[in-house]
């Protein structure tokens, strides 16, 4: 049966107001157009909904019983199409952020708390992802959004530079490094270095400073599954490490001394998506990312360097 929503808001406005004049006012609407309606709604159910005379107009125990299915049915609906609508707009939904251990640093917090104010009704899903995938979910399609370190592999993406901060070089306590006011690039690349286990090559050649060797390969002693195994093999002695400044904040080690290296290049802080599927909450997610970066300065200071501290070995402190 071919009901249309017309017929049935006319009828559930006519029978709360019982007066065909009120209701046409409400429904803005002739009057004449409204009975028409209800008569055409009557001849499509065979049943008669309204008792009508000069004085009043009553429910039939039939429209009684099709006034709560009316109600329902367009309640259903009205449901489907609000929600529908906020959807597109990105006000409903599921929001999926994958991030590299550390996600925007200082600014995690922030950022989260202005994607809730924004989106209250968005279900935001986060997940942190190790060295096997450093895109952060976007190479598997996880991610709407993620939070990375580029450089990596993977065709169809798009990425934002949000940040950039200092690379530092991770040493066991005591190395002989740790006593030099001045350490450059030149004097790390013949020490044995420790990288994350992963199949990106790029990614690889980025932690290890392969640009930088001239062609000679990294004297890699370990490859490691997490950041924190990083953290235990470089305190253990097996090797350097190449990390963002953020560590030394983040993952402090008694064991381990981070040292500013002259000549390093710098980590960059990247959010990223997939080409074609920057939908309204993506492009809502990197408006509030840029937004909170600048409502925080002092944050940003802190990332980018600004107040990095000079290099120190924990055994001198």
């Amino acid at each position: 049966m071919d009901l249309s929503t017309r017929q049935l808001r006319a009828f559930v406005v006519l029978a709360e107001e019982l007066h065909f004049t009120r209701a046409a006012a409400r429904l803005f609407v002739a009057q004449q157009a409204l009975s028409r309606q209800i008569r055409d709604l009557e001849t499509r159910l065979d049943a008669k909904l309204l008792d009508r005379t000069t004085r009043r107009v009553t429910l039939t125990p039939a429209g009684a019983a099709f006034l709560e299915s009316a109600r329902h049915a367009l309640s259903v609906l009205d449901a489907g199409v609000d929600r529908a609508g906020r959807l597109s707009r990105g006000e409903a939904g599921v929001l999926r952020i994958g991030f590299q251990p550390g996600a925007a640093l200082e600014l995690t917090g922030p950022l989260l708390d202005a994607i809730r104010e924004r989106h209250p009704d968005v279900a935001v899903e986060l997940r942190e992802f190790g060295f096997d995938e450093p895109s952060a979910g976007l190479v598997s399609g996880w991610a709407d959004v993620a939070l990375t370190r580029p450089p990596f592999s993977g065709d169809g993406l798009e990425l934002e530079a949000v940040l950039s901060e200092p690379l530092l070089v991770a040493v066991r306590t005591g190395h002989p490094l740790t006593s030099r006011a001045r350490v450059r690039v030149e004097d790390v690349l013949d020490e044995p270095i420790v990288v994350g286990r992963s199949p990106d090559r790029r990614w690889q050649a980025h932690w290890t400073l392969e640009a930088l060797r001239g062609g000679r390969p990294a004297p890699i002693s370990m490859r490691t599954s997490s950041h924190t195994e990083e953290i235990d093999v470089v305190a253990a002695g097996v090797g350097i490490m190449v990390t963002p400044a953020a560590s030394a904040r983040f993952t402090p080690h008694p064991g381990v001394s981070y040292l500013s290296v002259e000549g390093l290049p710098r980590s960059v802080l990247a959010a990223g998506w997939r080409v074609g599927e920057d939908g309204p909450l993506v492009r809502s997610v990197l408006e509030l990312l840029r937004e909170t970066k600048a409502r925080h300065p002092e944050l940003v200071a802190v990332i980018e360097g600004r107040d990095v501290p000079a290099p120190r070995d924990p055994a001198r402190a």
